[in-house]
């Protein structure tokens, strides 16, 4: 998610600080409003009356890095069932700079595409500039599938069809998500026994397309690997995100793309009849994928 939405009631931005609510400090760092993306605590207690359990894991304590896993509480009610779920590693957005895995705009969101979809999330939350800078974000979401891969975690190692995941992000999480693809399908031999099957790029927050068409693009391509892009013409970065969905097609990728008329930058965090028909999209691009 991020503040590029420009309308008659959203004009140009000339001052960036005080549109994105931070104060940037002498040191580098930057202040965000506290209030602005307000937090959702997790479920993890089986034995509530609710449809979606979640919990936080610590990935890297000194990177202060952590994940908040998603999964359908009737999953556990139903722990005698040899049916695995397909996995989602998702990536939030906010510029970059904004939100977490905790925001509660994210953590409904997941929650609600568990409930319709019925897979396990892991929602990653990822180092935030400009305290740190790309790529450390791209570097923490590796390392977040290689803790899936070797995690004794028991909702993953319970529940999880390894054969069956996607990467998936919106805004600047999509961005994340595309390079972590990228970095993925270069070592995909190594991740194993997780199997990745396809990246679903959300809204995405693409500045650029400078060193997506070198042999890792290739290789998404070899892999199998379907990429669905989504967006609407009320993104002012519609054009971008285009131009990205032809350079895949020219890298002979499996593309699907969705983009609806009006709306605006990830409208489907924000209004659920948009988020449904966003479901729909997903799920047949995601049990529609090649099977292992």
């Amino acid at each position: 998610m991020s503040d590029h939405n420009t309308s008659p009631s959203n004009p140009t931005i000339t001052d960036p600080y005080h549109h994105l609510q931070i104060i940037p400090n002498p040191d580098g760092t930057i202040t965000r409003d506290p209030n602005r993306f307000p937090n959702s605590s997790p479920s993890p207690d089986s034995t509530n009356p609710t449809p979606v359990l979640s919990k936080d894991m610590i990935i890297n304590r000194s990177k202060k890095t952590w994940v908040r896993m998603f999964l359908p509480s009737q999953t556990i009610v139903d722990s005698s069932s040899t049916n695995k779920l397909p996995l989602v590693v998702y990536f939030h957005g906010g510029g970059f700079i904004n939100c977490s895995a905790s925001s509660t705009v994210f953590h409904d969101f997941c929650s609600n595409m568990v409930l319709d979809l019925h897979v396990v999330i892991v929602s990653v939350d990822y180092r935030l500039a400009p305290e740190h800078r790309l790529p450390a974000a791209y570097d923490d979401a590796m390392e977040v599938l290689r803790w899936i891969k070797t995690t004794q975690e028991d909702w993953l190692r319970g529940y999880v069809d390894y054969t069956r995941c996607f990467i998936m992000g919106s805004s600047s999480g999509a961005n994340t998500a595309c390079h972590a693809g990228l970095c993925a399908s270069q070592e995909a031999d190594n991740l194993v026994p997780l199997k990745i099957k396809g990246l679903i790029l959300h809204h995405p927050f693409i500045g650029g397309v400078k060193g997506l068409g070198q042999s890792s693009g290739r290789n998404v391509g070899l892999l199998g690997w379907k990429v669905m892009v989504t967006g609407c013409d009320g993104d002012p970065m519609i054009d971008r995100q285009m131009e990205f969905v032809d350079m895949l097609v020219t890298k002979d990728v499996k593309v699907v793309s969705h983009f609806s008329t009006g709306g605006y930058h990830v409208v489907e965090l924000k209004e659920p009849s948009k988020a449904k028909a966003l479901h729909a999209l997903l799920k047949d691009f995601m049990f529609d994928a090649p099977a292992a």
